[in-house]
C-alpha cells in the first residue's frame, strides 16, 4: 500500500502489510508502477482530497482513463488538514478555511463523478462516509474485486477533521451528514 503525506500517514502502524510513503500527490504514480513491476500483486493508495484531486489529479485522471489495474482510496475532509486548514478542491462553497476566513466562494468539485465520464464501463467508483464501516468494507471488496479483474477502481470516503472545522462531539457527526446531501454516497 502506499499512502500519500497527510492524515493517511496515520495509517503506517496500523495495517499489517507492506506500507511505504510516496510524495504529495504521487501515490497513483507510485502504485501504477509498482503493479507494472509486480502484476500479480494488488495495489492500494491511500490520499487525501488534496492529493488526489489537487496535486495528484493528472497522474489520478490519467490512470482512471487508461483502466489501469490499481485501487486508490481518497479520504475526503474538504480541507488541507495536516497544514492547516487550508482551502481544498473538496471544500465547500461557504466553508470556512484558514485561507479563505470568509467562506470559500468556488465551485464544488466531485472527484469520482468527474471519473466516471473518462473511465472504463467497469471500473469501480464509490464514495461513503467514515461513519458507515460496513459499506467502506463492501465497497473496499468490490474495488479489489474490480482490481483483480484488471480494471481501475476508487473509493471515496468522506471522514472527520474537526480540528479545522473546529466542531466537537454531535456537531462532528452532524457536519459528516450534512456532506453527505453533498457529496452523495453510493455507488458512482
Amino acid at each position: 500500500m502506499g499512502l500519500d503525506i497527510g492524515c493517511s500517514l496515520l495509517a503506517i502502524n496500523a495495517l499489517p502489510i507492506n506500507i511505504f510513503h510516496t510524495h504529495h500527490g504521487r501515490v497513483t504514480p507510485t502504485m501504477l508502477g509498482f503493479k507494472r513491476a509486480r502484476p500479480d500483486s494488488l495495489c492500494f493508495g491511500l490520499t487525501g482530497d488534496g492529493g488526489a484531486y489537487a496535486i495528484g489529479w493528472q497522474s489520478l485522471f490519467h490512470s482512471a482513463l487508461r483502466d489501469e489495474p490499481i485501487t486508490v482510496i481518497v479520504v475526503n475532509n474538504t480541507v488541507y488538514a495536516m497544514t492547516g486548514g487550508q482551502t481544498a478542491p473538496t471544500t465547500l462553497p461557504g466553508q470556512k478555511t484558514d485561507t479563505n476566513p470568509n467562506g470559500y466562494d468556488g465551485a464544488t468539485f466531485f472527484g469520482p463523478e468527474s471519473l466516471r465520464h473518462i473511465t472504463h464501463k467497469d471500473a469501480y467508483l464509490a464514495r461513503t462516509a467514515a461513519n458507515n464501516p460496513k459499506d467502506i468494507a463492501t465497497y473496499i471488496e468490490k474495488a479489489i474485486a474490480t482490481q483483480s479483474a484488471g480494471h481501475f477502481s476508487l473509493v471515496e470516503i468522506l471522514s472527520f477533521c474537526p480540528t479545522n472545522w473546529k466542531t466537537v462531539g454531535k456537531a462532528t457527526m452532524d457536519y459528516v451528514e450534512n456532506l453527505k446531501k453533498v457529496y452523495k454516497v453510493g455507488e458512482i
